[in-house]
């Protein structure tokens, strides 16, 4: 029986990946294989919960992993494990990665024991969930994720689990989004790399023959919503919104508390929405370009930034081809902006070979996806990493 559960799960993924643009190997990919371990997984949680009977009360997730993402006694916030507060009364609250953590942190104060399944200096694309991870997610009242295409797993576990009074919060449907883009000069993921060839059209040299074939193709991989929404602080303000009214949902009884931290956050949110508005009205210029990936695109729009970059948000490529680092490289000479930018937690190869090209330096902006251990436990947060990019904003932009 389990194993036709699985059968069922790795033929249902194998579908969606025969249609996703980032999945053009023949056979099962590693995503088909993670997916039928995660239903296999799933289904040994669920045999074990009806031997055991109905979950009862609100268990915290199994603190004993010695996972710095727990929020525990010593690490940035200062809670208790929730090991120790499994029948403190407090709600369980699980996010996939940093940005609604760190949300939920704020808003929530002492009262929830919260989990970021994603570990302080893991790449966000690459990660890969635990049995511990989908039983923490059973066993919280509320789970907060991302949604979209790195988030398929999610989905999958989600509708193998039994009903319950589990609250969910996808961020992508907390905010207006807006497709993955694909810029000049840019190497996509698989479908849409700009190669050599396509280096010549992007500087002018498109055929006919060439916007028929781009038009096929955009119809065969379509484009997808960009799911990095929280980049922009007006968003994050919203998620935010959202946050408290699923943590009021669970836990009505500090509705007024939620309320209370919300609206402080939010005015936090909207001085910085002030400082980055203030940095791109007197700046010189207004054109960013990265030497990485570029999950930004909700930032950019927000304030007005052109950008260049290497690759799109989430491309699974990233080596450039030699027509993308020419490009970039011309780019950075052509508006002669003093630094190269790129991601934290991310390879500088691209952008430190783009800085001794062109003879500026590299800068860090912070997408907020996740931080490094060290920052974890010294109290990085949204806020304080956002500022951080203002002041390199003010750099880069003059």
């Amino acid at each position: 029986m389990i194993w036709n559960f699985i059968l069922q799960n790795m033929s249902a993924d194998k579908t969606r990946n025969t249609n996703s643009r980032r999945n053009v190997s023949a056979g099962l990919s590693r995503r088909s294989v993670t997916a039928a371990l995660l239903a296999f997984c799933a289904a040994l949680t669920l045999m074990a919960a009806g031997c055991a009977g109905a979950r009862g009360g609100r268990t915290a997730p199994d603190g004993g992993s010695g996972d710095p993402a727990e929020n525990s006694a010593g690490t940035a916030g200062g809670r208790a494990d929730p090991a120790d507060n499994a029948d403190d009364g407090k709600i369980s609250v699980v996010t996939t990665i940093f940005p609604p953590y760190d949300f939920v942190r704020e808003i929530a104060g002492d009262e929830a024991d919260i989990k970021m399944l994603l570990k302080p200096g893991e790449e966000t694309h690459s990660y890969e969930p635990t049995p511990q991870d989908i039983i923490a997610i059973q066993n919280s009242d509320v789970f907060i994720y991302t949604g979209g295409e790195n988030d398929v797993w999610v989905e999958d576990i989600l509708s193998s689990m039994p009903d319950s009074d589990l609250v969910t919060l996808r961020l992508v449907d907390c905010v207006e989004t807006v497709e993955e883009e694909q810029v000049e000069g840019m190497k996509g993921s698989a479908g849409h790399d700009h190669d050599e060839e396509d280096y010549d059209d992007v500087h002018g040299g498109h055929t006919d023959e060439a916007d028929e074939a781009d038009g096929e193709d955009e119809e065969e991989s379509p484009h997808e919503a960009d799911e990095h929404v929280w980049t922009s602080p007006v968003n994050a303000s919203l998620i935010a919104e959202q946050i408290k009214n699923v943590l009021s949902k669970a836990d009505p009884d500090n509705r007024g508390m939620y309320e209370e931290n919300t609206l402080a956050y939010q005015e936090q949110l909207a001085e910085l929405d002030g400082q980055f508005r203030e940095v791109v009205d007197h700046a010189k210029r207004n054109i960013m370009i990265f030497g990485d990936r570029f999950p930004f695109r909700y930032f950019a729009d927000e304030y007005g930034l052109e950008y260049y970059a290497a690759f799109p948000g989430c491309a699974g490529d990233t080596e450039p081809s030699a027509a993308t680092m020419a490009f970039l490289i011309e780019k950075v000479k052509e508006e002669k902006v003093p630094a190269v930018l790129k991601m934290e937690l991310s390879s500088a190869d691209i952008a430190n070979a783009i800085a001794e090209a062109t003879g500026t330096e590299v800068k860090v902006f912070y997408s907020c996806h996740n931080l490094s251990a060290d920052d974890f436990e010294n109290g990085e947060t949204y806020l304080s990493m956002m500022q951080k990019n203002v002041e390199t904003l003010k750099e880069v932009l003059n």
